[in-house]
């Protein structure tokens, strides 16, 4: 980053600024989608300030989003409990103020690496890299797929079938691939599924648990917390028998990892872990199958070109994850003062990067508000970009390929049949509800 003069932009309107900061202002994503251009095409990186949270800086250009992403000692990810800390996860005033309550003035509610900086994050992302590359998840691709077959079997029959692409059929199989690998049984996985919802779906009514307070300032961090209370709970009886009796799976390597002194981590990096993979491993893989199937339904001619030629299905996966961006946001911190796009960021100042912006962005994809298979290059950073990119990638990627390998030859139409919803949040969502009828080959 070099020096330079303060660059004269509007102001970002007190609408738009509200329409993306706030969980509301992503119930209805096509109002949202104009507020991202706006801000791309005026102000790409506008400071707002939102009644109830901190100011933020918008960063709504994808250059700008890996300018920040590849510096992590410039803008640190890792809560703390400096008073100049920060969450990474965006929630109000009231929400982090409650946190800092339950945890003794710290805002780092998950020991998972979305909190962690270098070399704490090296450290604790290094137990599983292994296990996530391509070349290990090939041996699981069998497995992946006969869980694919699965899933089409339990939901769906031969002919027409009217149901909720999301509810009856997209959140069942990453969830399924996920808990399958953890070796949890399949009969926990509906409390695994409502935990999920929990955790994602702080922000929105439909998704609010009994035991929390609705319309307090302070409910979502309420419900975000009881969830992971709720998680780690479950995965402790995980941890205590896989360090017993270690097995090949995912879940014994996480257990038993070790710190340099040759001690076990703390339980709470297994749960950080165990959280991480059972909640953004599976939602995010959800709503994009169900997002590229809703494409794919809007534009027949796609699925017909798809179907004839399946050495496009790669190409699919990429536009869908660039298309749904499920991963809404992230916040990042200045920790010192620096300049970016000619504007200038103090120390401490916080920066929310909008991923869906970015891949929507026209100076990296051409004619970006069109659902393309045939993208090439398709450089989306919907698993972010930098040393906090998605060690998960390439099992979400292999979800879904093999998923579209499996259903998209039996499909003979899918038609929208009733009104889509999304959920309402800020952070990581997309569709909640599509009704479709789904007609299937023999």
């Amino acid at each position: 980053m070099t020096t330079a003069e303060a660059i004269q932009v509007p102001a970002v309107p007190d609408d738009i600024a509200r329409q993306i900061v706030l969980p509301e202002g992503h119930h209805d994503d096509v109002p949202l989608f104009a507020a991202y251009r706006w801000l791309r095409e005026n102000n790409p990186l506008g400071r707002v300030e939102v009644e109830g949270y901190d100011p933020v800086w918008l960063v709504s250009k994808h250059a700008d989003i890996m300018e920040i992403e590849r510096q992590p000692d410039v803008f640190t990810s890792g809560g703390g409990t400096d008073p100049g800390s920060h969450n990474p996860i965006l929630q109000n005033q009231a929400g982090d103020a409650f946190t800092r309550s339950l945890l003794g003035g710290s805002l780092r509610v998950l020991d998972a690496v979305t909190y962690l900086d270098p070399p704490e994050h090296t450290a604790v992302r290094g137990i599983a890299t292994d296990w996530f590359r391509p070349a290990n998840l090939k041996k699981w691709e069998d497995t992946v797929r006969g869980l694919a077959r699965e899933a089409i079997g339990k939901s769906l029959h031969s002919g027409a079938n009217d149901l909720d692409l999301v509810g009856d059929f997209a959140l069942g199989f990453p969830l399924h691939v996920v808990m399958s690998l953890f070796g949890v049984p399949e009969s926990d996985e509906p409390r695994m599924m409502a935990l999920t919802q929990d955790f994602f779906g702080t922000a929105d009514p439909d998704a609010r648990r009994a035991d929390v307070e609705e319309l307090t300032p302070e409910a979502a961090a309420r419900q975000w917390k009881a969830a992971i209370d709720d998680f780690y709970a479950y995965f402790d009886v995980l941890v205590e028998d896989r360090r017993k009796s270690p097995r090949d799976d995912l879940a014994t390597i996480i257990a038993c990892a070790k710190q340099e002194n040759g001690e076990y981590y703390p339980k709470t990096f297994a749960y950080g872990w165990f959280v991480a993979i059972a909640t953004a491993g599976h939602d995010t893989t959800s709503s994009t199958l169900s997002g590229t199937i809703e494409q794919l339904a809007l534009h027949p001619e796609l699925l017909t070109k798809v179907q004839q030629n399946p050495q496009l299905l790669p190409d699919l996966v990429n536009e869908g994850l660039r298309w749904s961006s499920p991963v809404k946001q992230f916040t990042r911190r200045a920790t010192r003062d620096c300049t970016l796009r000619g504007r200038r960021i103090s120390e401490g100042d916080r920066l929310m990067l909008l991923y869906q912006s970015a891949n929507r962005d026209a100076d990296v994809f051409d004619d970006p508000d069109t659902f393309r298979i045939e993208r090439r290059p398709n450089r989306h950073i919907a698993f972010g970009y930098g040393p906090h990119m998605c060690i998960g990638q390439h099992l979400s990627k292999l979800e879904l390929r093999v998923m579209f390998e499996e259903l998209l030859p039996r499909i003979r139409s899918v038609e929208i049949t009733g009104e889509r919803r999304v959920v309402q949040t800020n952070f990581v969502g997309g569709l909640r509800k599509l009704p479709v009828r789904l007609e299937l080959s023999s």
